[in-house]
Order: structure tokens, then sequence, then C-alpha cells
């Protein structure tokens, strides 16, 4: 679909459009929720870059088919700990 962005005081357009990695990967995700925060632990070490995972990470806590998620205020990746905080802009 079509989303609306901010990017440092300025409005953009963006389209989403699938794309293909040149291997797959599937990984299980450890979370702890708080409101409008959730910790994601255990997250495995793998090769692409930090800016990918995040990207990954913000379209998995979107909006899930099973009606959790919303929109994200900020994704926070450390690729050392392996872990990430996921901050919605509104509590659920």
């Amino acid at each position: 679909g079509k989303h609306t962005v901010n990017l440092d005081n300025r409005t953009v357009n963006v389209a989403v459009r699938p794309f293909e990695l040149e291997m797959g990967f599937q990984f299980e995700l450890h979370i702890t929720v708080s409101g409008k925060k959730i910790k994601v632990s255990e997250i495995p070490k793998l090769p692409i870059p930090k800016d990918w995972m995040r990207d990954k990470l913000e379209l998995n806590f979107y909006k899930t088919e099973r009606g959790g998620g919303g929109e994200i205020e900020n994704v926070t990746y450390d690729k050392e700990s392996g872990t990430a905080v996921i901050t919605f802009l509104r509590p659920g």
C-alpha cells in the first residue's frame, strides 16, 4: 500500500513494493509487551545491514494479520545484543 512518512520535518509519500532477498531466513523472536513499547530479544545475527533489520521489524509489527500492531513511532535495534525496542504511536 501507500504510506506517508515524516522525515526531518518533511512529509514523504512512499509505496511498498515487494523485493527478493538473496537468502531467506526464518527465526523466532521473543518479545516483552508494555503498553506503548515492546522489547524484542534473541534476534539472530544475520548478514544484512542494521537498517534492513530495523525495516523488517517495523513491517512485522506495523499491522499484523491477527489484529495486533499499529503505527510505529520508532525502532531501536542493537545488533550486538540481538535486541530491539519498538515504540508505537498509541498504546494498545
